[in-house]
């Protein structure tokens, strides 16, 4: 039994024009072909890697239907991340006639399953139970987001160690990278040319494949800026503008600042993001919108926020919490406006209403962000459009500006020019010897906890498939609500031409204006580009070879010369200071010097 031809009239009702059990009226393309290549490689381990929204467990579940059928395996072991997913597991395998045990926890399994749903930190408390039950009866192992067999080191270990006498092991996941190198049981690494192993997958089906067959939705970000005000530890005030080049202890400081529910940032971004839901219900009625927090405290803040512009109450989904799955399905079958969830959301959870997203975490790796976009991804009909609002951040930019970038695991790091981790770790080194000869009476114990002041909104640009459109606007103004306005139900290619032709209007209407009315920068976003932390980096090591060489013309130490360029022209220390800061104390040690000729 080798290809799907020599087999395919025993197939369960789920494969492919068959599926009254409830996981799909009919199999995807792509699911197809990745059920063709499994039956007719038959391997031991597979890797199948699909963008979130997808439907990666309607293909797991119909291959599981199959093996049980063909007597390849008699009993199915699901692993997931969390306890909801782990039910949620359980309950859609329900629709298709497989019976697992979302509740098990030691002994004999009752007859009346055919197998068990887990969690990874379940599978790390006993993993010689699960081993024994692999050992006892032919298993298939779903590994759900197999990124998170490589958490902890213990994970990793008790997976291998539970599943390695597995008759078939299935690894699926939408996000196969992750920031560190932890290994993922069962999946296969191969060397590049570059010497660097990479995860590679047994099939892909990426986010640009799955919007081009209307899996998925087309994604529209709307990013935010303004001015961000806080006391750090040091006890120095700060203010710098979302988007301005930083360094990244400054970006986190005021990305903490604009989440920060008691400023300005976060109620008007919100409003926004209501505005906007508004105007995708139109299209689709019962769109809801989900908003993710860093902490429960920040979650219920933004909850009373969402109350107090909308009139309704926001549903709060906290992880630690008995009631949040039950919470989470409630919400899935309503038409309520928003949910507000600390992380649980941002991944695997299955609600497919959710169309409009305020990112309102400071977590920015690059899987999170890819796992938070995906619940709002999954399409229903053909038009539907989601809307994720974000913070002008450069990480988050990158990452939006690379939604259809497929990525791999990378398990070696790659190794930089000269064999330093950083190429400018010297410079900032000599940098910090510099602050700290200065500082240096300044204790951990005289340090003050950190403090967001203020903070305000301003509408910075929209991304779009790669591009960037919009000049900054006020909230509230008639140029923002030209692109909260774009209808919620639009074919990607018309998401795009409306898009430009916002912003032509835009910069019509700016040009009629006097010079004086323009109080915020009228260029459009791709005259702005957001400036890295690596450019940064750039300018501050010139900053530091400027000094230096004033260093051998004046005879004065290091930190000296950086204490009076503070003093001249304002501002923190160096390693806080934004770009154009820097600018200015590099035009300043060039005039020092040119003098002194």
């Amino acid at each position: 039994m080798t290809t799907t031809a020599a087999s395919s009239h025993h197939l369960s009702p789920a494969f492919p024009n068959r599926a009254p059990w409830g996981t799909a009226n009919k199999l995807r393309a792509w699911q197809e072909g990745a059920l063709g290549r499994y039956l007719e490689q038959q391997p031991r381990d597979f890797l199948a890697v699909a963008t979130p929204g997808a439907g990666k467990t309607t293909f797991a579940l119909t291959l599981a239907s199959w093996l049980l059928h063909h007597h390849v395996v008699q009993q199915v072991t699901v692993v997931a991340p969390t306890e909801h997913l782990k039910k949620q597991w359980a309950e859609a395998a329900a629709r298709i006639g497989i019976k697992l045990d979302p509740e098990y926890s030691a002994g004999p399994l009752s007859k009346e399953y055919d197998g068990v749903a887990l969690t990874y930190a379940g599978v790390g408390v006993r993993p010689m139970l699960h081993r024994n039950r692999c050992e006892q009866r032919k298993t298939l192992v779903i590994l759900d987001e197999i990124h998170h067999a490589g958490d902890s080191k213990s994970w990793g270990e008790a997976c291998l160690e539970a599943f390695e006498p597995a008759t078939r092991r299935l690894a699926l996941t939408g996000t196969p990278f992750r920031s560190d190198t932890n290994p993922i049981p069962f999946v296969a690494y191969e060397e590049g040319n570059d010497g660097i192993r990479r995860s590679a997958a047994d099939y892909t089906y990426g986010y640009g494949n799955a919007l081009g067959d209307g899996v998925v939705r087309p994604v529209i970000f709307l990013s935010y800026s303004g001015n961000m005000r806080w006391r750090t530890k040091a006890g120095d005030e700060i203010a710098a503008r979302l988007g301005e080049p930083m360094t990244k202890d400054a970006v986190s400081q005021a990305w903490r600042t604009a989440l920060d529910p008691r400023g300005d940032w976060m109620p008007n971004v919100l409003r926004a993001a209501d505005q906007r839901l508004t105007e995708v219900r139109k299209g689709i009625p019962d769109a809801g919108g989900l908003v993710i927090a860093t902490d429960q405290d920040s979650a219920r803040a933004y909850a009373k926020l969402i109350r107090e512009i909308t009139g309704t109450k926001a549903t709060v989904v906290l992880s630690d919490d008995a009631g949040a799955s039950q919470r989470i399905d409630d919400f899935s079958r309503s038409d309520d406006r928003w949910m507000v969830a600390v992380r649980m959301v941002s991944e695997g959870v299955d609600v497919p209403r959710l169309a409009v997203g305020v990112y309102a975490t400071t977590i920015s790796t690059p899987l999170f962000f890819a796992q938070a976009v995906g619940r709002f991804v999954r399409s229903r009909r053909r038009g539907e459009t989601a809307s994720v609002f974000l913070p002008t951040i450069p990480n988050l930019l990158g990452f939006a500006n690379e939604m259809e970038v497929e990525r791999d695991h990378v398990l070696d790091k790659p190794k930089k020019e000269g064999g330093e981790e950083d190429p400018y770790a010297e410079s900032e080194k000599e940098m910090a010897e510099a602050e700290k000869q200065q500082d240096e009476d300044t204790g951990e114990q005289d340090m003050l906890p950190f403090e967001a002041l203020e903070s305000d909104a301003v509408f910075d640009r929209v991304l779009y498939d790669g591009a960037e459109f919009g000049m900054q606007a006020h909230p509230g103004s008639e140029e923002e609500q030209d692109y909260l306005g774009i209808p919620g139900l639009l074919e990607p290619d018309q998401v795009q031409l409306l898009l430009q032709k916002r912003q032509a209007r835009q910069i019509a209407h700016s040009r009629k204006k006097p010079d004086a009315e323009a109080d915020l920068l009228e260029l459009p976003a791709e005259r702005r580009p957001v400036v890295s932390h690596k450019e940064l980096l750039e300018l501050r090591k010139q900053l530091n070879t400027m000094v230096g060489a004033y260093v051998h013309q004046s005879g004065k130490p290091h930190g000296v010369i950086h204490t009076e360029l503070r003093r001249v022209c304002g501002g923190p220390p160096s390693a806080e200071a934004t770009a154009g800061q820097i600018r200015e104390r590099i035009a300043k040690v060039q005039e020092w010097a040119t003098r002194m000729r």
